[in-house]
């Protein structure tokens, strides 16, 4: 027997050897060079470095809004401060507008075809077939006393020369004036644009990316001047921004930052109301009522007003304008600030943007900020607009309209709460952890929609939330892997684009949270990036290690599979073998049965039914031989341990990982008298062997089953081969209620 036990060592040594040689696919290897060297400016901790820098830009705009021609005019001046260590001969200036352009590249490298019947409306989308003449029109670009200055656009990208390079802690000031026509996003789509409303004649605005914006220079890339093509959305740098809106007398303009001029555009009856809407925190105050909206519908004033709001410290500036406008607002408490959440809609949002649009941003800063840094600004606005979620500092525009009647189903209430609670949240990513989302939409789309899922659930009851728990991301992860693509991938080369850069990262943070590190770790970590990189510029590489530095937790196993691959999570119970302490009873027990090597294996080609009744199969314990001892004197108590062993069951249980993605092993065995108990076993245990793994468990009681994930935590493909016993044939759900009677 000695001699047998020496053997199954030596053998197990030599299969761990094979294993390694033959299964090992480097899933638990560090990073290391997959991410950037850490440097004087990003840490190998995640933190911004020693000399950390970024580039700053203040603007001076004015605009007109002619509600009559349905176009847009303005002249900026840019003041641009140089905090790199560089110095620059040029600027680049971003011009998106100029994607809807007739020459535009988005059309020109959009795959099209043409089938039997297509609607009118998608064709002339999609073709480009349309009267619209879009993109910016230049008029000029001088230098601070007026002069010329020579300028080149490419495309969606305008290079700005410089009379002389701008050195490190200098700035420049230099002028554009443009214009464009607006575009009508119910012909044309677009993140802004007007809404036409027939019934009463009227125009709804949303106004953005509409004036030339300073591109990144940062010290990862240099210039940010990556095409816009429509998808990969902005880098953006921080600035301050003084904005004169003028527009119809009778509009009421939604804007980022804060009014200067309320005394000018607003009645003394609104500034009334506004001032009381301050110190009101249990429900919102009308400001703007409905009856007045559709007064100033009527009107159609051919006066102007001008509009002049300033913030600070933001990357974006966006606005909406509209007679039809209805507004109110409530203040919010949070443990440093006091901003107000408010929403602007038409008629044509009531009643359900009365009830729930201010409640959905008040629900959005709270959470939000209790997972990340509390709000930092003096607004949220949510602003209502057909077919659309588009976010901007302080301001986001969201659909969800109910039925002509007023009525709306659930479905509609909760969808636009839901892109109230998204585009709302992501004033925090991207707008204030300001990721490029240009290069890595992931950033801020899915560590938004985590976080969406978080005020989903912490606020209201049974939200049929549509991303974020691991089993709605199964579809996509058992997708044939030519239809998909890893979500480290550029925003413009995305597949499955809802899937791969919201949904997929969404559960993957929500597994990281529950699964693999704990809510204590993972929101004190989460939180901790939040801190260091608000106001500034992250990659990457700063969030995933900022993760492991301030968690202790080692996580390169969990990017490299979840991030940089399209492996998923598949795995199954293959083998299941029960064994107790050989005893004379036992020995009584099992005389005369033949027990083999497989009798309850769930791979078993010989048996219908793969189960327990064969009974377990016995094993010894020897007295330790005295060279396993080598330079000790002491010794262990051979017979207490053997009494430790004795009428325990033990099960050996072998996990197949069919999908390839490592993960933590959840493990839930039910006893003969009904009660269950869980195993946690972190991912780790694939480390030697990447393909198999397996693991003795022991119980004073006997199992009748054995579940793998038993409350899908692990976004399992396929639940039919986590169960034991199972019969061939049958589903993972029927065999299981039929042993466990659950």
């Amino acid at each position: 027997m000695k001699k047998n036990i020496l053997i199954l060592i030596a053998s197990f040594a030599a299969y761990v050897a094979i294993a390694q040689e033959t299964q090992w696919q480097g899933k638990f290897e560090q990073l290391g060079t997959d991410l950037p060297t850490p440097n004087e400016y990003r840490t190998g901790s995640g933190a911004p470095g020693r000399a950390y820098w970024q580039q700053k830009a203040d603007y001076d705009m004015e605009i007109v809004l002619d509600d009559k021609k349905q176009s847009l005019s303005g002249k900026e001046t840019i003041t641009y401060f140089n905090n790199a260590p560089d110095a620059l001969s040029y600027l680049w200036v971003q011009l998106d507008q100029n994607v809807r352009e007739k020459e535009t590249n988005t059309l020109k490298t959009q795959s099209t075809a043409l089938r039997d019947s297509l609607p009118a409306k998608a064709a002339a989308q999609a073709l480009g077939v349309t009267d619209y003449d879009g993109g910016f029109k230049i008029k000029s670009v001088t230098d601070a006393t007026g002069k010329a200055l020579p300028y080149v656009i490419n495309k969606t990208m305008m290079r700005i020369d410089l009379e002389k390079p701008l050195k490190t802690g200098e700035n420049v000031q230099f002028g554009i004036e443009w214009s464009f026509n607006i575009n009508d996003r119910m012909e044309l789509g677009g993140r802004g644009g007007m809404e036409y409303f027939p019934k009463d004649d009227n125009y709804l605005y949303t106004i953005a990316q509409f004036y030339p914006r300073m591109a990144v220079y940062d010290d990862y890339e240099g210039w940010q001047n990556k095409q816009f093509l429509g998808r990969g959305e902005f880098a953006l740098s921080f600035g301050d921004f003084k904005v004169k809106i003028t527009v119809p007398a009778d509009h009421i303009v939604a804007s980022t930052g804060t009014l200067q001029n309320p005394k000018d555009v607003l009645t003394k009856t609104q500034q009334e109301r506004l001032a009381t809407a301050r110190k009101t925190f249990d429900k919102p105050v009308i400001i703007a009522t409905q009856e007045e909206a559709i007064e100033r519908e009527k009107s159609k004033s051919d006066q102007l007003k001008t509009w002049v709001y300033h913030a600070e410290q933001v990357r974006d500036f966006a606005f909406a304008s509209s007679r039809k406008f209805i507004w109110d607002a409530q203040a919010v408490k949070l443990g440093t600030t006091t901003p107000m959440a408010m929403s602007y809609y038409p008629k044509e949002g009531n009643p359900l943007w009365e009830e729930e649009s201010t409640k959905a941003v008040k629900n959005t800063l709270e959470v939000y900020s209790k997972y990340t840094i509390d709000y930092p600004y003096p607004k949220a606005i949510s602003v209502h607009a057909a077919s659309i979620g588009m976010e901007y500092p302080m301001i986001c525009f969201n659909f969800g309209r109910p039925n002509e009647d007023g009525t709306y189903s659930n479905r509609t209430k909760y969808r636009m709460i839901g892109v109230i609670i998204h585009e709302v949240g992501h004033n925090f990513f991207p707008m204030i952890i300001n990721s490029d989302e240009r290069q890595w939409t992931w950033m801020d789309e899915g560590l938004n929609t985590y976080i969406q899922y978080r005020t989903e659930k912490e606020n209201y009851e049974n939200f049929p939330s549509r991303r974020g728990p691991a089993p709605l991301i199964v579809p996509y992860m058992k997708m044939q892997r030519d239809q998909i693509r890893p979500i480290m991938t550029n925003s413009e080369q995305i597949m499955q684009f809802g899937w791969n850069a919201y949904a997929k990262p969404a559960a993957a943070l929500n597994i990281l949270r529950e699964t693999v590190m704990g809510p204590e770790l993972f929101d004190k970590a989460f939180k901790e990036y939040a801190r260091r990189w608000a106001f500034k510029h992250p990659k990457p590489a700063d969030f995933f290690r900022t993760m492991e530095d301030a968690s202790a937790v080692d996580l390169d196993w969990f990017w490299k599979g979840w991030f940089y691959t399209v492996d998923h999570v598949d795995v199954g119970i293959e083998e299941v073998k029960w064994f107790k302490m050989r005893s004379e009873e036992l020995s009584i027990e099992n005389k005369g049965k033949k027990t083999k090597k497989g009798d309850l294996s769930a791979s078993s080609e010989n048996n219908e039914m793969m189960d327990f009744s064969n009974g377990p199969e016995p094993f010894s314990l020897v007295d330790t031989d005295p060279r396993y001892y080598g330079e000790f004197k002491n010794r262990v108590d051979d017979k207490a341990i053997m009494a430790k062993f004795e009428n325990k069951n033990f099960y050996q249980v072998k996990f197949e990982n069919k999908g390839g993605l490592v993960t933590p092993v959840i493990v839930e065995f039910t006893f003969k008298d009904g009660s269950t108990q869980v195993e946690k076993i972190p991912a780790e245990i694939w480390r030697l062997n990447e393909k198999e793994v397996t693991k003795v468990f022991a119980f004073d009681k006997e199992v009748t089953n054995i579940v793998f994930d038993p409350n899908k935590e692990t976004a399992d493909t396929n639940e039919d081969d986590n169960v034991f016993p199972r019969k061939k044939g049958d589903s993972k759900f029927d065999q299981f209620k039929k042993k466990s009677g659950k």
